[in-house]
């Protein structure tokens, strides 16, 4: 009988690792990093593995770092050199993540080691660029709906309609199917295909990231929210600052901003895209036609560039950035990271937060002790970078933006796949009991909420 051990995302929404082991092998379906508070980050520096061996394979549900950010420390420290699998997407991605991701990681540690901030003397970087650059090397492109044989069995890929290249992943060992769900995508948004349910599954582990939860209520078009918070602030003749997850959600941003503008709904600012990741992710987005949806597709063929305001200009280097301190007519900087817990978005917060003209504006989810959940919670004041910043900006959370499935939306993604047994993860504790018992009232099956470290006999 296979086996599944939990080694993330449960007891948290980062962080997923789950082990598959059957047939006398294993595969590890995602290597994700921890990412939120500081105790959430440390266990990045732990073994996940203890006293097992290294997995036969790995399998990439997608290329958000939560997903895969550990990849890079996976094989730098502990030696990992088999194939990673993932869409072809994915790997595109992966080409331009990993490498930012050790960047990030080498530049934060250097720049604590430079202002004494850090409690580590000296502050060390999670894994290096060379480390990234060998993890990138084991990738092994796989296609949609077809069967690929894995150490332990076979696995299959389909589409899971939350970023480019996302997938759900079915693994079958022993005879029996798990169904791991990735981060599940929305229904009817613009630039990627609908999520494609699962068929069936002995196992479905299932993300719950918005448990007890709908985006918005019925009627609400994302398009108006967002229209009437820019005139809000271009009217004030603010700054509008939107930390946006550099893959998924500043493509749909950007989209969104070039609609409304083309509807002359909204003012054509200057929009600045300001995070290389997020630049390379967009042109990434523009080549892998296969997975655009009809909507993309016909405004391409018809000559237009979906995800390109008027005024959009690339930020690539910190002197481009560093420029934009010195705005002073309305504008919007669209910046990484989407939770506001590294990158160049904290800079344009430091710069912005104090003056009441300019808007903060989330998009998607803040995991707990975050400085974007400190901010949407409602702080008046906040640390970053060692400083303590008064918040007077206005902050707003459109939270419908959100790449992931709400709780109808997941109970939809289910379907009729009928497991014998759903193991929620990828959520906070509320989510997932609130999860748990819409299931639960859903489905005749039983629904498990496993906690990290636990084996589960499939």
């Amino acid at each position: 009988m296979p086996t599944i051990t939990f080694l993330g995302g449960t007891d948290t929404v980062t962080g997923s690792k789950f082990l598959v082991e059957g047939s006398g092998a294993s595969v590890l379906v995602d290597c994700g990093m921890f990412q939120g508070a500081r105790a959430v980050k440390d266990l990045n520096w732990g073994d996940p593995f203890g006293d097992r061996d290294l997995p036969d394979e790995v399998l990439l549900t997608h290329a958000h770092i939560d997903h895969t950010g550990y990849l890079p420390r996976l094989v730098g420290t502990y030696g990992y050199s088999g194939p990673v699998r993932c869409t072809s997407a994915t790997a595109d991605l992966l080409g331009v993540m990993l490498p930012d991701s050790a960047k990030l990681q080498e530049e934060t540690a250097a720049y604590a080691n430079k202002t004494k901030y850090s409690r580590h003397d000296p502050a060390l970087p999670l894994y290096t660029g060379e480390d990234a650059q060998a993890a990138l090397q084991l990738l092994r492109p796989v296609d949609y709906h077809e069967w690929i044989d894995v150490p332990c069995g076979r696995a299959r890929f389909s589409f899971a309609g939350h970023i480019l290249g996302s997938a759900h992943i079915a693994v079958e060992s022993e005879g029996r199917r798990m169904v791991f769900s990735g981060d599940v995508g929305r229904w009817d948004v613009p630039v990627l295909k609908d999520p494609e349910p699962p068929v069936s599954a002995d196992l479905l582990v299932l993300e719950s990231t918005y448990g007890g939860r709908l985006h918005s209520e019925a009627g609400v078009d994302l398009s108006d929210v967002l229209a009437e918070a820019v005139n809000r602030v271009a009217g004030r003749g603010g700054v509008m600052v939107i930390p946006a997850f550099s893959v998924g959600r500043t493509q749909e941003i950007l989209y969104r901003l070039r609609e409304l503008e083309d509807a002359a709904r909204i003012a054509i600012l200057p929009v600045f895209l300001d995070s290389p990741m997020a630049i390379d992710a967009t042109e990434v987005y523009r080549r892998h036609h296969e997975e655009h949806d009809l909507e993309v597709r016909a405004l391409v063929d018809a000559g237009t560039s979906p995800l390109r305001p008027a005024r959009l200009e690339y930020s690539h280097t910190v002197e481009d950035s560093k420029r934009l301190n010195g705005l002073r007519e309305p504008a919007i900087i669209v910046s990484a990271s989407g939770m506001a817990t590294g990158g160049r978005v904290p800079h344009h917060l430091k710069r912005r937060l104090p003056y009441p003209e300019h808007m903060v504006c989330f998009v998607g989810y803040q995991a707990e002790g975050t400085l974007g959940r400190m901010l949407v919670d409602g702080a008046d004041r906040v640390r970053i970078h060692g400083e303590e910043i008064d918040v007077r900006a206005e902050v707003i959370r459109l939270e419908a933006f959100s790449a992931h499935a709400d709780e109808a939306e997941l109970l939809r993604w289910v379907g009729e796949a009928l497991p014998e047994r759903i193991a929620l993860v990828h959520g906070e504790q509320e989510a997932r009991e609130a999860l748990a018992s819409a299931l639960g009232d859903a489905y005749d099956c039983e629904i498990l909420l496993p906690g990290r470290g636990d084996v589960l006999d499939v």
